[in-house]
């Protein structure tokens, strides 16, 4: 069990990172929103240089989203009480993984198996 000190400590990281992402995202909209604007360029370049940033923007944005909801996925477990565990095997995360990686759900052991293919992601991370 993680002391309540380390738990804070990691709640705080996750919720600024939560937030930086939520701005980044804002940020993305919004320029997305111009990209849409200045479509009506005539020359090609300009079109195809709009197009290109559009799909830049749309990666960008999908990445975001699917690292706000690993970040949020870790404040749920800090909330319920089970941060730190890994969610394939139930072993606790090494804190010094959590140091680097405080969105992490699998123990290292579990994570070089996922990406071996040895196991499956769990339903909820697909």
């Amino acid at each position: 069990m993680m002391k309540k000190e380390r738990l804070e400590y990691f709640r705080k990281l996750l919720e600024e990172r939560r937030d930086q992402l939520r701005q980044s995202m804002n940020r993305s909209e919004e320029e997305g929103r111009e990209a849409q604007t200045a479509d009506s360029a005539q020359d090609l370049a300009d079109r195809a240089s709009g197009a290109y940033q559009k799909e830049f923007l749309f990666v960008r944005s999908s990445n975001e989203r699917q690292f706000l909801r690993m970040v949020e996925h870790a404040l749920s477990h800090i909330a319920d009480g089970s941060y730190g565990e890994c969610d394939i095997c139930g072993e606790h995360i090494n804190e010094r993984r959590l140091e680097a990686v405080p969105w992490a759900r699998h123990c290292i052991a579990c994570q070089e198996k996922l990406e071996r293919g040895e196991v499956e992601q769990p339903a909820q991370e697909r």
